[in-house]
């Protein structure tokens, strides 16, 4: 078990060596912690309210360094079954938005999208969030441009 000194003095080399603020963030909150702070402290030093603080010194004492480093967050579930998903994905690719009762209209829109999923499947999703689903579904937005089908060389 390493003494409270080399704690600190690994704890103190990681935030040397780090280039990240918010893992900085976190070695500094448990450096601080491993010098006498109280938690009080620590929050008006960081800027994080105790809770946030004490969640780095629990993650650091249950699995050290490795235990503030950041995971990346799963986010919400997704709104639409897989089923739907598929579905939705066959419909941007293989149809107009024409070809499913929006009049006039050639090219798929991110909120002639969100219209199309709210009136099929009663999911309402943003302009944001549904570029995100689509993105994370391998489609990718693209504004259409006119070219000549055989132009002047």
């Amino acid at each position: 078990m390493k003494t409270q000194a080399a704690e600190l003095e690994t704890v103190q080399q990681a935030m040397k060596q780090t280039k990240d603020k918010r893992m900085h963030e976190r070695y500094q909150a448990v450096s601080l912690f491993l010098q006498g702070y109280t938690y009080a402290q620590i929050t008006k030093i960081v800027g994080r309210n105790e809770k946030t603080v004490g969640e780095y010194v629990r993650a650091y004492r249950k699995n050290g360094l490795e235990g503030l480093i950041r995971r990346a967050s799963p986010g919400a579930p997704h709104k639409l079954t897989s089923e739907q998903e598929k579905e939705l994905i066959e419909m941007v690719v293989h149809s107009l938005p024409i070809d499913v009762g929006f009049a006039t209209r050639h090219n798929w829109t991110l909120a002639l999208i969100v219209s199309f999923v709210e009136q099929k499947w009663q999911k309402k999703y943003t302009l944001r969030g549904m570029s995100r689903l689509l993105s994370s579904l391998g489609l990718s937005y693209s504004k259409a441009t006119y070219t000549l089908a055989q132009g002047d060389a």
